[in-house]
């Protein structure tokens, strides 16, 4: 039996990629309790920094309690994933 096992992929700028199978939650980052979850995963060594150096203006929360930086806003990466599930965007098969 041969199980094929589909990765959704969106691209979330400067050449990056992140998996929507992990996503549990898209976020401002402007929150104090949030820039506390930030504060910790940076301690923690938890956060993925996908900003290039630019201003994050989103957070993804990770199933695995990592989170993920972005420098896109939260409307932004919600289109992207609503084109790839439109089937506008790429897939990738892994």
């Amino acid at each position: 039996m041969v199980y094929r096992v589909t990765t959704e992929l969106v691209h979330v700028g400067f050449e990056n990629q992140l998996t929507l199978g992990r996503v549990v939650a898209v976020a401002t980052p402007s929150a104090a309790p949030l820039k506390r979850l930030v504060q910790r995963g940076k301690e923690e060594q938890q956060v993925i920094d996908l900003t290039s150096g630019r201003r994050t203006k989103t957070l993804v929360l990770l199933d695995n309690d990592w989170v993920t930086l972005l420098a896109i806003t939260p409307e932004t990466f919600a289109g992207r994933v609503a084109a790839l599930r439109r089937g506008e965007g790429e897939r990738a098969v892994s």
